[in-house]
């Protein structure tokens, strides 16, 4: 697959899982790599507290975010793990309800200028956008005003940063460093990387000034206008590093890039072919539509973290859109020790593909695979049903620490937009073709026309 594009890349997945499947070899150079798609055989994987190191394709995220939760291994992996997994407590996610509404309503407006356009538009910048601005104030307690200023630096960066990424990792003949350096692209990530930790750093510095200089609990709880302050993952983190555990400024600036990288590209990935699936599901949507008065009734009035709890359809919506879609296709693992698949060893050494992709097609656990049936979550349905049959978020120890984050900021971002407006889109799923990266993106993105409710 050298020089393959990312648009044949995922199409010569495809034929190789359905001619090989369940299981396969393949080679990088002289590294073994075994593909797996069934829930049976990615389960002595995922459980495993050995086998927690990611695959090499994650090397070409150190230089951005370094070594935290998401590439980071070993001691220094378990202990941030149980350092950072109390700051996702619900109690402490419920005070992100007011970032999560106040930018939700940006990107209403925003959309409302796209109601009349007949011929559709692309969604997922507007989203994309949302979700930046989101995790930015959630992480780290500060705004960059995606929605509204166009011409960040630092938006900029991230998202050239995760193309950038992309076109190296598919380029084995640019993973030599002092190469890469001369060229366009090489010279581009240089100057991402100066503006993303440059920014991050510089946060950090404030927010343990301000840290410092607090000495009473007036100042700890409000801002210079008297506000109520809004506690930020940094700040949880700062704090957390003031006990035994003390983090660098570096250790925390990892976290707080690792947060921000999969806090925003994998959220709004899910949200746009969440709305792409109920574009096409004009049933399932007024379903959704219902479920939304009946919790609000005529009230203009934004959720509150228990009317999403009570959105029990849309939250099914959601993880089949996650089964359909899901945000990360493809976890690597480089094994560490020797793991027994079925009737198959797998060597140290080697590495494995779990396709989370086609795992979640298998018609063993989803009788209809490609259909958007959002029962298939009903209780009485997941029950029984294989624990590894369906992994959005991986499983096991290194499962994703930020999955309650995501449901809440998706129920918040999709209540909104449906109330709000009918959605329907341009393309079948049919019809959409689908990139090879580290996220499930769509060639083309996704093409919708909207409606005033």
């Amino acid at each position: 697959m050298i020089g393959v594009t990312r648009e044949g890349l995922w199409d010569k997945i495809n034929e190789y899982i359905h001619k090989f499947w369940p299981l396969f070899r393949t080679w990088n150079g002289s590294i073994p790599e075994i593909q797996i798609m069934e829930a049976d055989h990615m389960e002595p994987i995922l459980r495993s507290s050995v086998n927690i190191k990611k695959g090499y394709v994650y090397d070409f995220l150190h230089p951005w975010l370094g070594t935290g939760l998401l590439t980071s291994t070993g001691q220094k992996w378990f202990a941030h793990r149980k350092l950072i997994t109390p700051t996702f407590h619900f109690k402490i996610l419920e005070n992100f309800q007011e970032v999560f509404v106040e930018k939700t309503q940006i990107l209403v407006e925003k959309l409302q200028k796209e109601v009349g356009n007949s011929k559709g538009f692309d969604v997922y910048p507007y989203i994309t956008r949302c979700a930046l601005d989101i995790i930015c104030e959630t992480a780290m307690g500060t705004e960059v005003n995606a929605q509204e200023n166009i011409n960040s630096p630092y938006v900029d960066a991230i998202y050239d940063i995760s193309e950038i990424i992309i076109r190296r990792m598919l380029r084995p003949w640019l993973r030599n460093d002092f190469v890469y350096s001369f060229t366009k692209d090489g010279k581009r990530y240089k100057e991402c990387l100066e503006i993303l930790h440059s920014f991050t750093t510089k946060v950090i510095r404030e927010k343990k000034a301000n840290l410092k200089n607090q000495t009473t609990q007036q100042e700890t709880q409000h801002d210079d206008l008297g506000r109520k302050r809004r506690v930020a993952f940094l700040d949880l983190l700062l704090e957390a590093s003031q006990g035994d555990t003390v983090l660098s400024d570096e250790d925390i600036r990892e976290e707080v890039d690792t947060f921000m990288f999969e806090g925003h590209d994998t959220t709004s990935a899910s949200l746009c072919w969440t709305l792409f699936l109920l574009g096409n599901y004009p049933e399932v949507q007024e379903k959704v539509f219902e479920e939304q008065a009946s919790i609000f009734q005529d009230s203009g009035r934004q959720p509150n973290t228990q009317d999403l709890a009570e959105m029990k359809y849309l939250e099914r919506v959601i993880k089949e859109s996650l089964r359909l879609y899901p945000s990360v296709p493809i976890i690597l693992r480089h094994l560490t020790e020797d793991v027994t698949v079925g009737e198959h060893t797998l060597p140290a050494g080697s590495h494995a593909t779990l396709h989370i992709y086609h795992a979640h097609r298998n018609p063993k656990y989803f009788p209809n695979p490609e259909a958007f049936d959002p029962d298939n979550f009903l209780p009485e349905r997941v029950q029984g049903r294989h624990p590894y049959a369906y992994v959005p978020f991986s499983a096991g120890s290194r499962n994703c620490i930020g999955q309650k984050f995501a449901l809440l900021e998706e129920k918040t971002v999709l209540s909104a937009v449906l109330r709000r407006f009918r959605v329907r889109a341009l393309d079948a799923p049919s019809d959409v073709r689908l990139y090879a990266e580290l996220v499930l993106r769509p060639q083309g993105g996704i093409r919708l026309v909207i409606e005033p409710r």
